[in-house]
């Protein structure tokens, strides 16, 4: 399916869209990873994309123009969340994006998170296109997660009034959850027929358990980043619990940032000679994955969808998840989701699923079974394109198409 112009009519042409991604990209993350499968998707499907984007990046090849706020800074990495580098690279990556919109002609600008509205808002003062906003969080629940105290009450109380001023300001929303979109409706007085939900998707070929590859019993995998908001603090008490009870379980730690700080806590819950720290590289993963028993999701309080998650479904992995972040996890059907914050449950399922190969391997199995039927790319993208449609004023229109399954399953722990 492609949008066409002159009303479906003789010469199928895509749309140009300038996407943007005020975030490092590419990066193996959640926003610039939604950014660069969507837009690589996109573009398959017949559309001129050019992605707008910091000096900050892996150098990957990527079916796509890029227009950065400088040379690619090779090495360096920039943690999730708000900071001073970002506040000084966003004018620049306004400008550049004003720039590029003034030399060529664009049918729209599609901005990421709130970071990525802001700058395509600014950029439309002098260049009048519509602008969809992809809302992969609310603010008013992440930025307080950045913080303790005093400053996470007020990054709360900022993240909200954005949360309502923003996201109407768009043409369009594309949100990643219904959670999201129903948020959206409720508090930030976005119109209905402009919001659609497109889900992320996985590449379940990728993920595939490569062969040759045997599972290590008992062995739970994390992977990303070790940012506060991940929780990975529960992880490690519920992962010394379970290890109390089951001694030959062991943690691999696939991760992006330093275990530094998680060192003194792991020393004195005993585990540390458990747990094994490896970078967090995509390369990588399917072997990680293939090679572990359990995938372990503590994360309690996430409005979008965690790419981890997809990614363990995908490979086929038993997940025990925390109830903020399972979204379309099913408890006992496609993995174990347990009350948030509550480490003795957590440790249980841990268990549960150690003690009980046959049962992680059946829930594994229906999670990947799960993802390749609901989770693609270009099931989003169709949705994507509905919403270009629908706010491009007629220009364009979509050809009828059999509606691909998107899940809206609500994960239920125990006694829940």
């Amino acid at each position: 399916m492609i949008l066409r112009r002159d009303g479906g009519r003789g010469h199928v042409d895509g749309l140009r869209i300038a996407m943007v991604a005020a975030c490092p990209f590419p990066a193996r993350r959640g926003t610039p990873l939604r950014v660069q499968r969507l837009a690589e998707t996109l573009a398959a499907r017949g559309h001129h994309i050019e992605v707008f984007t910091y000096d900050v990046g892996d150098p990957d090849p990527l079916p796509f123009t890029l227009h950065r706020t400088g040379p690619l800074r090779r090495g360096e990495t920039m943690p999730p969340g708000p900071n001073l580098r970002k506040l000084l690279l966003d004018p620049k990556l306004a400008a550049v994006l004003t720039r590029r919109l003034g030399e060529a002609p664009f049918d729209l600008v599609h901005a990421h998170h709130v970071e990525g509205l802001l700058v395509a808002l600014w950029a439309r003062r002098h260049r009048s296109l519509p602008v969809v906003y992809d809302a992969h969080t609310m603010l008013g629940s992440e930025l307080p997660t950045y913080g303790h105290g005093p400053i996470a009450a007020v990054s709360a109380r900022a993240g909200r009034w954005m949360d309502r001023r923003l996201p109407r300001r768009a043409d369009g929303v594309v949100a990643v959850t219904e959670d999201i979109r129903d948020r959206l409706l409720a508090e930030g007085g976005c119109r209905p027929e402009r919001v659609v939900v497109a889900m992320n998707g996985v590449g379940v070929a990728q993920l595939a358990p490569p062969p040759g590859i045997e599972e290590i019993p008992e062995r739970v995998i994390y992977t990303g980043t070790l940012a506060g908001y991940q929780d990975v603090d529960l992880l490690l008490r519920a992962f010394a619990r379970a290890r109390a009870e089951r001694p030959e379980m062991s943690l691999c730690l696939s991760v992006s940032s330093s275990f530094a700080p998680f060192e003194p806590m792991a020393r004195e819950l005993g585990i540390r000679e458990a747990i094994e720290v490896v970078e967090d590289r995509f390369e990588d993963l399917p072997v990680r994955l293939a090679a572990s028993a359990i995938a372990a999701l503590p994360r309690t309080r996430c409005d979008g969808i965690p790419q981890k998650l997809l990614n363990y479904m995908a490979a086929g992995k038993a997940v025990v998840a925390s109830a903020g972040s399972a979204k379309v996890l099913e408890h006992g059907r496609t993995g174990l989701v347990v009350p948030d914050g509550d480490e003795a449950a957590f440790a249980a399922a841990l268990v549960t699923l150690a003690s009980r190969p046959e049962l992680a391997r059946a829930l594994g199995r229906a999670a990947r079974r799960f993802v390749e039927r609901c989770c693609t790319w270009a099931a989003a993208a169709e949705k994507v394109e509905g919403l270009y449609a629908r706010i491009c004023g007629g220009r364009f229109t979509v050809p009828a198409a059999e509606e691909p399954p998107l899940a809206r399953t609500l994960a239920h722990p125990p006694g829940g």
